[in-house]
């Protein structure tokens, strides 16, 4: 997997700079973030935490902030976030790469703290591993597209799944998986392609290997970019691209996490 660009040294003064104000309103919801957008889809269409915060939408009334990971040799204190959100990656989590450490590291920490945590596809892999599970690649290949996740009987009553149909649509792009998870874990969906495509630990930490911030439009976007390298592998962009689509319901599970107690209470805490 190619590894990322960080961001420029003008987004990191930026970022500095806002977070004062930010704090002033109460503790944000901080996107951790791991990667870019494929550049072709991003050029048209902005990056992860715009699409983050565009699902999200009227559901969270407060601050946001966005820290890269791969830029940071020091993290901020978790007492200085409502949640966090960590986005998807075309980096490996399987490289092992200094800031993914690191990360994982902060992730440890801030989960010990009950800072509640929803990794997004590289997100949810590095969360995973973090606390105890394995990255590998997966071993029924890669899955990208628009999917049927199958939500498991016993999610009914978790936060992020309880009501939603039992199958429901999401958009996804991975060839990693988690292939073990840590001691605990509840595994809440799986699609044809990955038996954990989404997993709680404890009460205030979630994994969706699917990505619920990307419409239909971005996913034909990413699966044109991929085309060939689909067709190596055996699969049909084609046909990817025809059933392509938005997917509210994925999209319903990263509003949820948002308005969790939980990230209210930190919120204003």
């Amino acid at each position: 997997m190619a590894r990322e660009n960080g961001p420029s040294r003008r987004v990191l003064e930026l970022t500095r700079a806002s977070w004062k104000v930010e704090r002033m309103s109460g503790r944000p919801i901080v996107i951790l973030r791991a990667g870019d957008a494929l550049g072709e889809v991003r050029k048209v269409r902005g990056d992860f935490p715009k699409w983050i915060r565009d699902t999200v939408g009227d559901a969270w009334d407060g601050e946001w902030r966005e820290l890269d990971l791969r830029a940071l040799e020091a993290l901020p204190s978790i007492d200085d976030a409502a949640a966090w959100v960590i986005t998807g990656s075309s980096s490996s989590v399987t490289e092992r790469a200094p800031w993914m450490l690191r990360t994982e590291e902060y992730v440890r920490a801030g989960v010990s703290a009950g800072v509640p945590v929803l990794g997004i596809c590289f997100g949810h892999q590095l969360v995973a591993q973090a606390l105890g599970g394995l990255v590998t690649k997966n071993p029924l290949g890669r899955e990208l597209g628009t999917v049927d996740l199958e939500v498991e009987v016993h999610a009914d009553p978790d936060a992020l799944f309880a009501g939603l149909p039992r199958s429901f649509a999401v958009n996804a792009s991975h060839v990693d998986s988690v292939t073990r998870l840590p001691e605990g874990t509840r595994v809440l969906a799986k699609t044809a392609l990955e038996p954990v495509a989404a997993y709680a630990l404890g009460s205030a930490t979630w994994g969706v290997q699917f990505h619920p911030e990307f419409d239909g439009d971005v996913v034909r976007g990413y699966v044109r970019v991929r085309s060939e390298l689909m067709r190596a592998e055996g699969l049909a962009p084609e046909r990817a691209l025809e059933s392509a689509k938005d997917t509210p319901h994925g999209q319903e599970v990263l509003r949820r996490f948002v308005r969790l107690p939980a990230v209210s209470q930190r919120k204003v805490g």
